[in-house]
């Protein structure tokens, strides 16, 4: 498998294999990561931290040092999860994809230019919007149907 962006580079079996051990050792740490942040108890090791903070307030006079330690805190932790984040939605949007990609190729009625709509323009996305516009418009009593809220679920 060629690496990505260097295609016309040839790349020694060794080094492919290691670029992409890396890249799923990555996956794997950006996953576990995410799962782990977004967990309740992540929440709550956190608000324990800024209660901890604030409570040695006074001891420390509220001084710059002070405020400066959660604030380096916070943005160091926050420049890096921007990363693991993005990586994990990524992953996740083309997995989505790839989901539906074959659930229009398994449809006869539907077209299949709509599988690669992602790789699209913005002038291209707005003329698929319209024409979908379109059709719904031109459904009999396509407005009169029940939209599901989410107090319907």
């Amino acid at each position: 498998m060629p690496l990505p962006r260097q295609r016309n580079l040839r790349a020694s079996p060794a080094v492919a294999g290691a670029y992409l051990q890396a890249m799923d050792a990555f996956r794997r740490f950006a996953h576990r990561c995410s799962t782990w942040v977004g967990a309740p108890h992540s929440f709550a090791l956190a608000l324990l931290v800024v209660v901890a903070w604030a409570a040695t307030g006074p001891l420390f006079h509220f001084s710059d040092t002070w405020q400066l330690v959660i604030n380096t805190g916070t943005t160091v932790v926050t420049f890096l999860m921007v990363f693991l984040i993005q990586a994990t939605q990524n992953r996740d949007a083309q997995s989505v994809h790839l989901k539906l990609d074959e659930l229009i190729r398994a449809n006869r009625n539907a077209r299949n230019l709509l599988a690669g709509i992602e790789n699209c323009s913005e002038e291209e996305l707005q003329v698929l919007q319209q024409e979908f516009e379109k059709l719904r418009r031109s459904r009999p009593g396509a407005q009169h149907r029940h939209r599901p809220t989410n107090t319907d679920r």
